[in-house]
């Protein structure tokens, strides 16, 4: 069994571990769980310091907390709305993130938020407490999670911020971030982050301003005038998020995403987009002539389920189509998915599987 660690675990370990988890009556994805055990084990041998022990003590019980909380809504759509803990009631930032919560969860979605004042607490109170989940973070000057979260026991309080950050981002299907501090800009940040790097699927990003408000024209402005023209970003990456002030141009941008983009799967060098509904031929070659930069070879072209993906039972049953991305263009890869989400075959309706 792999740990990991330069002390492997003696063969009789191992088989230990593995009675044990047969005793607790572990039989689904036994081999990770062993993984877990084991890397635990390998941490002991390897003299691991305590204060790491317990780092990585806290990070685990913590995230299966949060996996908990989070397990009975699988099924539902999730948006995570970020912004300021300092925001007042009276603020017309706190009516705009109220009322995109409001809409949002009239449309079937939950709201993730990180269960304090401020923007947080106009999420929830739009959303009302049955649609909103809270992943606080215990701080010396904080107060507790605010009374919509806490309502239901909506809430898991986490230690550590990468993993309050990890339980913000992993469960939602789109994002919506309101004028804020450090925190909120750390936030959007790493979603910029994950998903310029691939590690987090295309998922709408929407910098929502109060009426009038410059905030985010202000770093939109700053993206374009200083980061691309420095070369630090490639064109085209900021075109992954929608700046606005409209709480219902917002509310479109995050269900509209969905209407009929489903999901993506890199296979080899093919990034393969599962849809809704099949393209037509004509729908297919106005899409190669209006994003041939996109491509780093060949065309845009419709697919059966790749061999792989029909092994893993992964969507078969979508139509797909596949292309060569060029990587340093993967800012308009959200241009092509809002394109398919407007082409006349995609459905009426908007609807996450």
């Amino acid at each position: 069994m792999e740990t990991g660690s330069t002390n492997p675990i003696a063969p009789e370990v191992t088989e230990d571990l593995r009675r044990t988890i047969e005793t607790a009556g572990i039989s689904d994805n036994a081999d990770l769980v062993a993984r877990i055990l084991a890397t635990g084990i390998g941490m002991g041998l390897d003299r691991t310091d305590r204060l790491d022990l317990k780092i990585t003590t806290a990070a685990l019980s913590e995230m299966r907390a949060a996996f908990r909380l989070f397990a009975p809504f699988s099924d539902v759509p999730k948006v995570t709305i970020f912004g300021s803990a300092r925001t007042k009631p009276d603020d017309a930032a706190y009516r705009q993130a109220s009322d995109v919560a409001a809409a949002l969860a009239g449309h079937g979605w939950m709201v993730v938020t990180g269960a304090g004042p401020g923007i947080m607490q106009a999420a929830a109170e739009g959303a009302g407490p049955d649609n909103s989940l809270g992943v606080s973070i215990r701080l010396p000057f904080e107060q507790r999670p605010n009374a919509i979260v806490e309502a239901n026991a909506h809430n898991v309080a986490m230690k550590y911020f990468f993993t309050r950050k990890l339980m913000l981002v992993k469960e939602s299907s789109g994002f919506v971030c309101v004028p804020g501090g450090f925190g909120t800009l750390d936030e959007m940040f790493e979603l910029l982050t994950l998903q310029q790097t691939g590690k987090a699927e295309p998922t709408p990003v929407v910098l929502l301003d109060e009426p009038g408000g410059t905030f985010w024209k202000g770093l939109e402005t700053f993206v374009h005038e200083h980061l691309e023209t420095a070369g630090v970003i490639s064109p085209h990456d900021f075109d992954r998020v929608v700046v606005t002030d409209s709480v219902e141009e917002a509310t479109a941008e995050i269900m509209g995403f969905w209407r009929n983009y489903d999901s993506m799967r890199w296979v080899g060098g093919r990034l393969v987009l599962r849809l809704k509904a099949a393209p037509t031929d004509a729908e297919i070659e106005e899409l190669n002539e209006r994003f041939p930069a996109l491509l780093a070879e060949g065309r845009i072209e419709r697919t059966e389920a790749l061999r792989v993906e029909r092994e893993d039972d992964d969507k078969p049953e979508l139509p797909r189509l596949v292309l060569r991305l060029n990587q340093w263009r993967v800012g308009e890869l959200h241009r092509l998915i809002r394109a398919l989400n407007a082409l006349p075959s995609a459905p009426a309706e908007t609807a996450i599987q």
